[in-house]
Parts: structure tokens; sequence; C-alpha cells
């Protein structure tokens, strides 16, 4: 019944301490706007690594075709030049890339843990809700076969509107995840 299960052997229970309830802003929407960022500086940048990696590439080029030995150890020394620039290109790129990823995977998680908070399939323009969300974290001792364990449940609850048809949805507590605590 959680969004990451785990497998708990229990002949019994006990309740050890429930936290205080947290209120958050819903942020799908900060979310998606910072993906979409993300997204537009990697593509405004490809074509500034492509270029880069042409001029490498030519330079390259001029290498291969140098005659003399001068000629040949200048090309080599644009090119390596031109290398360097172009890693530095390249990494900045990757960073873009990476930043970009992260910022989807972590707005696809908030979607899919506030759909399933609100029992809904698919809401197409959930990333536009606003509204709150309930946090708190609930500690557990078990006792079964293999022994006393204890463990932390993190609970979440939405109560969302959906912005363009003013209509509220009051989600239901989920259970995130059990963290084994020993």
């Amino acid at each position: 019944m959680a969004l990451e299960p785990t497998d708990i052997s229990a002949e019994s229970w006990e309740v050890l301490n429930v936290s205080e309830e947290v209120v958050e802003p819903f942020k799908l929407s900060d979310m998606n706007k910072a993906e979409l960022d993300f997204k537009k500086q990697l593509e405004d940048h490809v074509g500034i690594t492509l270029d880069a990696r042409d001029v490498w590439d030519n330079a390259v080029y001029e290498e291969e075709r140098a005659r003399t030995r001068a000629a040949k150890r200048a090309a080599k020394a644009k090119s390596d030049e031109l290398k360097v620039k172009y890693d530095e290109v390249l990494d900045e790129h990757k960073d873009l890339q990476k930043n970009y990823n992260e910022a989807k995977a972590a707005a696809a998680k908030e979607e899919e843990i506030a759909a399933f908070s609100l029992g809904a399939g698919e809401l197409p323009t959930i990333r536009d809700f606003t509204g709150e969300v309930f946090k708190k974290e609930v500690d557990i001792k078990t006792e079964g076969e293999a022994g006393v364990s204890n463990y932390r449940i993190y609970l979440r609850r939405y109560i969302l509107k959906d912005e363009a048809t003013g209509i509220h949805h009051r989600g239901r507590w989920i259970i995130l995840k059990f963290e084994n605590l020993g």
C-alpha cells in the first residue's frame, strides 16, 4: 500500500511516535517551470555544443592535411586548444542535461505522489494545481518471528485546487515508504 513498499512480517505492532503535521504549499507548478527552464537552456545549448565540435573537427582536419613540420606543430597546437574549449562546452552541456533530467524526474515523482493521494488516474492539468501538502511521520515497533524491528512510516496528503475549473480535490493519506530503523 506504499509507493515504495517493503515486506514486513510481524505478529504485532505498536505506534511509538507520531510527528507533528507539517503543511507546505504544493510546489509542482514551480517544479514544472524549473523543468521547462532547464529544457530550454539545454535546447539552446545544443547548437553551441555542435558548433564547438565542428570547429575542433575542422582543426583536426587541418592538422591531418598539414604538409610541413612547422605547419603540423601549429595545427596540432590549435587543435589541442580547440579540444580543450570543446571539452569545456561539452561539460557545460552535460551539466545542463543532468539538471534537466533531475528536474524532470523530481516533477514526475511529485506528480505521481499527488495523483496517488488524490486517487485519480491522470489529471492532465495537475501541474497547474495549487494547494497544500500535509506531511507526517509515524514510528512503529513490530514483533515477529525475526524479532523486534522499528520502522518510520512517511505519510502525505494533498488538498489541491484545479485553478482552471475551480474544482477542489481532497486527497487521502498515503504511505510513501517504510524506513527500517533497526
